[in-house]
C-alpha cells in the first residue's frame, strides 16, 4: 500500500473514531479521490474499516458485530463442514490442479487430500497452505504478498494473473453470503480478486458453503450463482 492510500485512510480513521458511519460518496468527497480508489483502499488495507451496505464504518464498531475472524469461524459448524468436504473430495480426479479458497469451511478438504493422488493445489490462505503442506505427494503453490491476519490469506496487485497462469481443473470456492438476487459475497475485498480470477479460469467451478450462508449478502460481492458449476451444501436445501 502506498504513502497516498495510507493517507486517506487515516484521515477516514479520524473521521469516524467518534462512531458513526460515512457513505461512500462522502468517503470519496472527504479524500477528493473516486470512489473506486476508495474501495481499492480498502481492498489493500488491514481490515480496520468495513464498507456494509454502501456505508463505512470502523471494523470495531460494535453496531458491526459480522466482522469475520478466522479463529471465532473455525469451530463454527464444524461437523457440517466437515462432511460437506467429504462430498467435494468425492470430484478428485488424478492430476487434478485446485484452487483451494481461504476460510475456514475448506480446511478439512485440504487436511484430506488422498495420498497417492497427484494433485496440485494453489492457494492464497495460509491454513489452507499449512494443512496441504502435510499431504505426502501434493504440490503446493502458495500465493504471497500483504498478509491479512483477520483471514489468514494473502493479497497482491499481481495475484489475479497468476492465477490465470494456472490450468485449474476445479476451483473449490467459498462464501459468506450466497443470495438468489445479489450472488455471492465475502467479508474482504482483497479476496474479490483471486475469487473472480478462479471463476475465469476453471474448468469447473465448486462453491461448498453451509445453509447458514443462504440469504445473506456481505460486503464484496465476487460473483453470482450462475458462475458456479455445482454448489455443495447440506442435503435438503432447495436448489
Amino acid at each position: 500500500m502506498n504513502e497516498r492510500s495510507e493517507g486517506r485512510l487515516m484521515r477516514l480513521q479520524r473521521a469516524l473514531g467518534q462512531g458513526g458511519s460515512l457513505r461512500l460518496a462522502e468517503a470519496a468527497a472527504l479524500c477528493d479521490v473516486s470512489e473506486m480508489t476508495i474501495r481499492r483502499d480498502l481492498a489493500g488495507s488491514d481490515g480496520s474499516l468495513v464498507l456494509i451496505g454502501g456505508y463505512l464504518m470502523l471494523a470495531s464498531d460494535p453496531r458491526h458485530a459480522s466482522v469475520y475472524d478466522l479463529a471465532v469461524q473455525r469451530d463454527r459448524n464444524a461437523e457440517v463442514k466437515r462432511q460437506l468436504c467429504e462430498r467435494a473430495l468425492a470430484t478428485l480426479a488424478e492430476g487434478d490442479t485446485l484452487f483451494i479458497d481461504c476460510g475456514t469451511t475448506l480446511t478439512p478438504l485440504a487436511a484430506s487430500l488422498p495420498d497417492g493422488m497427484s494433485l496440485t493445489v494453489v492457494t492464497y490462505a495460509l491454513n489452507i497452505a499449512e494443512a496441504v503442506s502435510k499431504r505426502p505427494g501434493v504440490r503446493l503453490w502458495l500465493l504471497g504478498g500483504a498478509f491479512h491476519d483477520s483471514s489468514r490469506s494473502f493479497s497482491s496487485d499481481q495475484m489475479a494473473e497468476e492465477i490465470r497462469g494456472f490450468g485449474l481443473n476445479k476451483a473449490f470456492l467459498t462464501a459468506a453470503g450466497v443470495d438468489e438476487r445479489q450472488g455471492l459475497s465475502c467479508f474482504h475485498f482483497h479476496e474479490v480478486a483471486p475469487k473472480q480470477a478462479a471463476i475465469a479460469t476453471a474448468q469447473r467451478r465448486i462453491l461448498v458453503v453451509d445453509a447458514s450462508k443462504r440469504g445473506m449478502v456481505r460486503p464484496a460481492r465476487f460473483g453470482g450463482l450462475e458462475d458456479i458449476d455445482e454448489v455443495i451444501t447440506e442435503e435438503g436445501i432447495d436448489d
